[in-house]
């Protein structure tokens, strides 16, 4: 009985015993951050799914030559990958990257310059088709083989790859809808477990997906969304995002074609100039969507970095539509009505793109202000210098020059044109104004007081003289005159400032100078106004000092000072020059030449 009960025992334990091989290994995958993780360090952190896609395709190529998974030489052979197969974690590895890398080649094909053509949409929905049969795979294999949450984890990755699917073929909104919400409630779900990083990476999913659902509710006709704020949800950032934004792109452009349909003239100082070309049509209601933004009720809460990207799109815009208007004249012939038509619609769209410049450099000026107004409180800002505004200024009068020329140009000139230039002269006198002020101040902080007082001075003659025609236009610049009437009483202010520093700086020259002869020494050592890290081991101070003040490390000095150090005696030899040798010519030994040698003498 003993014996048998070790036996048996011994079965037990052995783990190569049948009753252990029944029982299958769980594996377990985070699968969203491994797959952020690699996206993030493979390209898609700037949009890269070609990279991404060469990643996806290493990886596998790694993957099956560790697993010893290939599919032989020469003569391709396919091996199924089944729950039989799944005898280590790497091979779910393989099936997710499998899907990973169809769609990230789906994505890549979504973002090509014009959009895919009819045979590769094709290919395209294909693509999506691959994903979706290999992550319903990758789900299937971790709901046997995988623990709980690794199963979670696949079925919602899979549901998301049917939505995408679905959202991309523009049919069965409601079936891609259902797929994106198990998804977001799967993420939802664990986004409130495990560590900090995971829930942070589920809630991230669940933003991402939010806007996909709004625009399937928004197809089905169960919100009314518009396309304001279609527009805001596109500006949000992430892999799951930019599906919705190609799809979001596309919808923008069809409505744009069937508002240009409509559109046949531009508007501008009064004038209409007609459009005949639907892609400058399409290109001109896209830049005037844009200035919506800019110019609606709600542009003050924009902040500041939106702003500039949305006037990058607004000039990108207009040069499309110069580019198609020049285009056109070049094709135009000897027509020349046409001819004219074009041209004033050219300089029509040059003069409001004009206008949009001096506008940017203008929210710039403002932005380089706040900084330079701001007190530094934290070492890594930048703070703006009077030189750097001095430099912005420069431009606005460049941009205001051009504005102007080209409003002046042409032979037949109309009052509106006359006006336009006129009140881009006053707004240059304005900014000579501006620019003269901060010039003076980058003179003051060099400590050149005369220069900095006779620019101030300067800078109040210019503002004083913009005032003087700003002032009777009717109200149309309240906010510039105010801001030259600051300027002006700022101008006074400083100049009395530096004034009265010029006058004390000049008083104390004599006692300063005296100073300084004082503290002079003939070996030009200086008193130190703190000893080094060396020089103090035995206390504990800090030598670098604070961390909020910018301040050089004193550890040791360098470069190291000079130190006398002995060497050997310079010996001069002056006695040699008038010393009298005697002479060896008696020993020297003389030739002896034959009598032919002395006949060629």
């Amino acid at each position: 009985m003993g014996k048998d009960a070790n036996v048996s025992a011994m079965e037990i334990d052995d783990p190569k015993s049948k009753n252990s091989d029944q029982i299958s290994p769980k594996f377990s995958i985070n699968v969203l951050q491994l797959l952020k993780s690699a996206q993030m360090q493979h390209g898609l952190r700037h949009g890269d799914y070609t990279r991404y896609r060469r990643y996806c395709s290493a990886r596998l190529r790694r993957l099956y030559k560790s697993l010893k998974f290939t599919h032989g030489r020469g003569k391709y052979s396919r091996k199924a990958i089944s729950e039989s197969t799944v005898t280590e974690v790497r091979f779910l590895h393989m099936v997710l990257y499998t899907a990973e890398r169809a769609w990230s080649h789906a994505m890549e094909k979504r973002q090509l310059p014009d959009g895919p053509v009819a045979r590769q949409r094709i290919y395209l929905i294909g693509r999506l088709r691959k994903a979706v049969k290999w992550a319903t795979l990758f789900s299937q294999l971790c709901a046997v083989k995988g623990d709980s949450r690794t199963s979670l984890e696949a079925e919602a990755y899979a549901s998301y790859m049917k939505g995408n699917l679905l959202f991309e073929q523009d049919k069965n909104w409601d079936a891609a809808l259902m797929n994106f919400k198990s998804a977001r409630a799967v993420y939802e779900e664990l986004g409130k477990y495990g560590d900090l990083e995971n829930q942070i990476l589920c809630r991230e999913r669940v933003e991402e997906l939010e806007p996909s659902i709004r625009y399937c509710l928004h197809k089905i006709g169960e919100s009314n969304l518009q396309a304001s704020e279609l527009l805001q949800i596109g500006e949000m950032e992430g892999p799951a995002l930019d599906l919705f934004k190609a799809k979001l792109e596309a919808v923008m452009a069809e409505a744009r074609s069937e508002q240009a349909a409509s559109m046949t003239e531009f508007h501008w100082l009064g004038h209409r100039f007609p459009i005949s070309n639907a892609k400058t049509r399409v290109a001109i209601l896209k830049a005037q969507e844009l200035e919506k933004d800019l110019h609606g009720p709600m542009a003050d809460s924009i902040p500041a970095d939106k702003r500039l990207v949305t006037f990058d799109k607004i000039f990108s815009a207009y040069h499309e539509a110069r580019g198609y208007i020049r285009s056109d004249l070049a094709t135009a012939g000897n027509a020349e009505s046409v001819k004219d038509d074009l041209n004033g619609l050219d300089k029509a769209v040059s003069a409001v793109l004009g206008e949009r410049t001096i506008e940017r450099n203008l929210l710039l000026v403002k932005i380089a202000k706040s900084k330079l107004s701001r007190r530094r409180e934290d070492k890594n800002e930048k703070v703006t210098k009077p030189e750097e505004l001095v430099r912005l200024y420069d431009l606005l009068l460049q941009n205001t020059a051009d504005l102007s020329d080209l409003v002046s140009s042409g032979r037949d000139r109309k009052p509106e044109e006359v006006s336009f230039a006129e009140e881009c002269e006053r707004k240059s006198l304005a900014f000579r104004a501006e620019r003269c002020l901060y010039v003076a101040q980058s003179y003051s902080l060099a400590g050149k007081r005369t220069e900095a007082y006779a620019l101030y001075s300067r800078a109040r003659t210019l503002a004083e003289d913009a005032l003087q025609k700003l002032r009777p236009s009717n109200g149309k610049n309240q906010i510039m005159i105010k801001e030259l009437e600051a300027l002006c009483n700022e101008c006074r202010s400083n100049r009395c400032i530096e004034h009265a520093i010029g006058i004390m700086e000049e008083e104390k020259a004599p006692e300063n100078l005296s100073k300084k002869i004082s503290t002079i020494s003939l070996n030009g050592a200086e008193k130190k106004l703190e000893k080094f890290l060396l020089e103090k081991l035995d206390v504990y101070e800090s030598a670098v000092g604070e961390s909020n003040v910018k301040n050089v490390p004193r550890i040791e000095a360098f470069p190291p000072a000079f130190q006398t150090i002995p060497r050997n005696p310079i010996v001069l030899d002056l006695a040699y020059n008038f010393i009298e040798f005697p002479s060896i010519e008696n020993r020297m030994k003389k030739d002896k030449k034959g009598f032919i040698s002395r006949l060629w003498r």
